[in-house]
């Protein structure tokens, strides 16, 4: 199997500070990001916060660059991406920030050098919409929320386990 490989341009915002994004492992899909911060934030419990990393990149046209939480990080701690996933248009050149959320409860302190989140960069394909009177037939028809779970009434009415 051939792995491809995606050359994109990247620039530290403030001279010598922020930390490249990094793959932790030969099969991760996304790269860590860390925090670019002189001094360490605290997000409160059910509050967020802007963090930035100290990088701005130059997404190739036809990808974009998806910002996702750290899932240790979420599990230990709530420590989650507010808008995930977030995205990194092709034709954006600020810095590239996260906007996290303190799920949890407890405080999270944020440090300079704290992965905080990962950054996946995947193809994008532009939409022709294509105007019809009629959208073809499938087995689920206009089935919305819970439509599929199974038959059971609970999957139906919102309740839960």
């Amino acid at each position: 199997m051939s792995v491809h490989s995606l050359t994109v341009p990247v620039r530290r915002v403030r001279a010598g500070k922020g930390a490249l994004p990094t793959y932790m492992t030969p099969g991760a899909a996304g790269l860590d990001l860390g925090a670019d911060l002189n001094d360490p934030v605290i997000i409160q419990p059910g509050r967020w916060c802007l963090v930035p990393t100290g990088l701005a990149v130059a997404i190739p046209p036809g990808f974009e660059g998806q910002i996702r939480p750290r899932s240790g990080r979420a599990v230990r701690e709530g420590l989650t991406v507010l808008n995930a996933p977030g995205t990194i248009d092709a034709d954006y050149r600020g810095e590239v920030q996260v906007l996290l959320v303190n799920f949890g409860a407890i405080p999270i302190e944020i440090r300079g050098g704290d992965r905080i989140a990962q950054l996946v960069v995947s193809p994008v394909l532009r939409v022709e919409w294509q105007e019809v009177e009629a959208l073809p037939a499938t087995p689920r028809g206009e089935g919305g929320f819970g439509s599929t779970g199974a038959g059971d009434p609970a999957h139906r009415d919102g309740a839960r386990d």
